[in-house]
């Protein structure tokens, strides 16, 4: 708490004078969150867990994405940074109910898409084939060892990366798990939050990022991409969402294996890992997989702006 004390005095001076105590928000499997109320309103203060930035996280590109989100209406707005803390607008929500993200799979692809047609440029890449490359010699500079499936996982991601390679960089937010999408009491509407690995990169990252950590069936991911491009999907378009799902399995179990080596948060990274390294390969195994490799690389917008 020795380093919350000290954030909240700094904080003082914009925000206003602390009242009572922080309290820990749960959720978090990277950083420690903590909601205060400054100056009589409520915030998020966000600290980074050790070595972030060894994960691909780039701290300048969180506030430029995080900022561009509620100039949207998508996300809180960020009310101050600092160099070791983030510190959004605490928005009071609900916990999402079960199916909820299916239900209104229109809603997330709408915001997805206004953010990632935005004109904003972040000052970050996430290219899920670097990154795994670079998470492999992290492991390997802290003399750690990389499971078997690393290397079947990279070949996987290569061989994706070649057929998708051709399309524009575009802001993403790159982590969406269901923990990261928000329902604010009120209003009701849905908010992206923990914008830490905004990126430009595969808009279709963020599709199938979305569609397999919420366990969306095909009638859903269908739902998700004519809402997206406001029209049916093309052949080219569902092919290209399958692949990212494999891709977000792919960067999901480097993830936590490269965590694993850096982390001190209580978590079992190995396992987390090994439920992604497990499912990416059953899935790679299918002969789908190679018909999406030759039907994917298209022109994804070819129906819309």
């Amino acid at each position: 708490m020795a380093d919350l004390n000290d954030i909240l005095q700094r904080l003082e001076p914009s925000l206003g004078k602390c009242t009572g105590a922080p309290t820990p928000l749960d959720g978090g499997i990277t950083n420690h969150n903590f909601r205060a109320s400054l100056g009589g309103r409520d915030y998020v203060i966000r600290l980074p867990g050790k070595d972030t930035r060894l994960l691909g996280i780039d701290r300048g590109a969180e506030r430029v994405a995080a900022d561009a989100a509620a100039a949207l209406g998508i996300a809180p707005a960020v009310a101050v940074e600092l160099e070791d803390c983030l510190v959004t607008e605490f928005i009071a929500c609900s916990e999402l109910e079960e199916r909820e993200l299916e239900r209104r799979v229109e809603e997330v692809a709408l915001a997805l898409h206004a953010f990632h047609h935005s004109a904003v440029i972040l000052p970050a890449r996430f290219w899920v084939a670097d990154l795994l490359s670079e998470y492999a010699q992290i492991v390997s500079d802290r003399a750690g060892s990389l499971p078997e499936p690393y290397a079947e996982a990279m070949t996987i991601a290569d061989q994706i990366t070649a057929v998708v390679a051709g399309e524009r960089r575009r802001p993403c937010h790159n982590d969406l798990l269901a923990g990261n999408i928000i329902r604010a009491q009120g209003d009701g509407r849905l908010l992206l939050v923990d914008w830490e690995y905004a990126g430009m990169g595969h808009p279709y990252f963020d599709l199938g990022n979305l569609s397999i950590n919420n366990g969306f069936d095909e009638a859903t991911d269908e739902r998700l991409l004519t809402a997206y491009h406001g029209a049916p999907p093309t052949p080219t378009q569902q092919a290209t969402l399958s692949l990212m799902r494999l891709l977000s399995d792919a960067r999901e179990a480097a993830w936590g294996v490269v965590q694993a080596s850096v982390s001190e948060l209580d978590f079992d990274f190995d396992r987390y890992a090994g439920r992604h390294f497990e499912r990416l390969l059953e899935t790679a195994e299918h002969p789908e997989y190679g018909e999406w490799l030759a039907i994917a690389g298209g022109d994804l917008d070819g129906q819309s702006a």
